[in-house]
């Protein structure tokens, strides 16, 4: 682990092993065929289930720089413990079950240990066996944690002592928790421009945590499958190109609480001067809110060319103008004012359900996000010192007068 601390209190060290799990997991599961499934903290760490149905069992151990793992290590034992009750449980020698350990130290040259390590040549008849070097090195143990492991493993024949120890690999000086990020983006998302991999690779993380949650709390009790994760890479990738934008905030709230009737902000007043309705002014504002964090975003991730939000905007109010010109061309100036709100009422209604039929009033050709297009003619509603589309025919004019301003 990195940086011990002293108090004896202190679950950081736990707390990062449960980080590192996921994390790993994640970084396995795009290395393996896309058929596999992954369960974690189910008969070890990490469960791999392959396509015919073979189990590998993985134990992971994340530890300080330079730990060595040696003939009489726990970290090893521990997991044999594991491993020795599912090889019992699933018939021993007839079992399908392989064993794992993902281990961030290295493995001592002079433990038998290294024999466990992967591509190891086949032993020659004349070579000490598993059996034999794992026997001599627990009757060397005087640890009251390895001797109730020694004496389960000794309840195996010698045979089955050998089938068993055969399917154990050690995978050692595997990569540490702040290294896998940068390993995924840069083995498994070349086909993605560098500079979207590090955002991409957030939401890659974030839905692959929500994913992790729903199976540890049960909500999703079937494995999670490597062609689940190409799939989702390759759907945030999608978002990246030229002609699309990522959607993040489909379902996001404010932190702070909606008050349709008090709100000060001039798209809403608005909209009450047409007479919309609570509700809709309420979804008007979450419109708004979820358009304007949605182009900060875009704007922090550099997504966006210079002047294109201009140039966007103008389009809807160009549009918007030539709507309003249309609705409000029999009004006059003896027009009442249940007429002049139900023409404010029409033109909002086009702007709110009919605009995202119209392609061309789209920011980029594949952002079809209802949010984004409704939440833009909001932030225009609410420009100042004058906004850039109105929907109730006399609102500059009733504005003017309450800024004190001559139309």
């Amino acid at each position: 682990m990195t940086g011990k601390t002293t108090d004896q209190f202190s679950a950081g060290e736990q707390a990062l092993g449960y980080i590192y799990q996921a994390r790993l997991a994640l970084l396995q599961l795009l290395q393996l065929p896309e058929d596999t499934a992954i369960f974690l903290e189910k008969d070890d760490d990490l469960d791999f289930i392959d396509d015919e149905g073979g189990k590998s069992l993985a134990s992971l151990k994340h530890k300080a720089i330079g730990d060595s793992l040696t003939n009489l290590s726990a970290d090893f034992w521990k997991s044999v413990n594991i491993w020795l009750t599912r090889y019992k449980r699933n018939g021993r020698a007839t079992s399908n079950l392989r064993f794992f350990l993902f281990t961030t130290g290295t493995v001592s040259k002079s433990s038998f240990l290294a024999r466990l390590l992967p591509d190891q040549p086949v032993a020659t008849g004349d070579e000490t066996t598993l059996t034999e070097l794992a026997d001599a090195a627990l009757a060397e143990s005087t640890s009251k944690l390895i001797l109730p492991i020694a004496t389960a493993f000794n309840e195996l024949s010698d045979p089955d002592k050998q089938d068993f120890l055969e399917r154990i690999t050690i995978l050692d000086g595997s990569p540490r928790i702040g290294d896998i990020p940068a390993l995924i983006r840069n083995k498994h998302m070349r086909s993605i421009r560098r500079e979207h991999r590090e955002f991409i690779f957030e939401r890659m993380e974030g839905w692959w945590t929500n994913a992790v949650i729903q199976q540890l709390t049960g909500a999703r009790p079937e494995g999670i499958f490597g062609n689940e994760v190409s799939d989702k890479l390759s759907n945030f990738a999608e978002e990246y190109k030229a002609d699309n934008l990522p959607i993040t905030f489909r379902g996001k709230m404010p932190s702070h609480e909606i008050d349709t009737d008090t709100d000060p902000r001039l798209f809403v007043a608005q909209l009450r001067e047409i007479g919309i309705s609570s509700n809709r002014i309420r979804s008007a504002i979450l419109d708004y809110y979820r358009a304007f964090d949605q182009r900060s975003a875009w704007a922090r991730e550099n997504l966006l060319a210079l002047g294109e939000v201009e140039e966007y905007e103008d389009r809807l109010a160009d549009e918007w103008g030539r709507y309003k010109d249309v609705v409000f061309e029999k009004l006059n100036g003896d027009s009442g004012e249940e007429a002049l709100r139900e023409a404010g009422s029409t033109l909002y209604n086009w702007a709110e359900f009919e605009t995202g039929k119209i392609e061309s009033l789209r920011i980029r050709a594949r952002v079809a996000e209802p949010y984004v297009l409704r939440g833009s003619f909001h932030i225009l509603a609410d420009a100042t010192p004058e906004p850039k589309v109105y929907w109730h025919p006399r609102f500059l004019d009733r504005l003017g007068k309450a800024l004190g301003v001559t139309p």
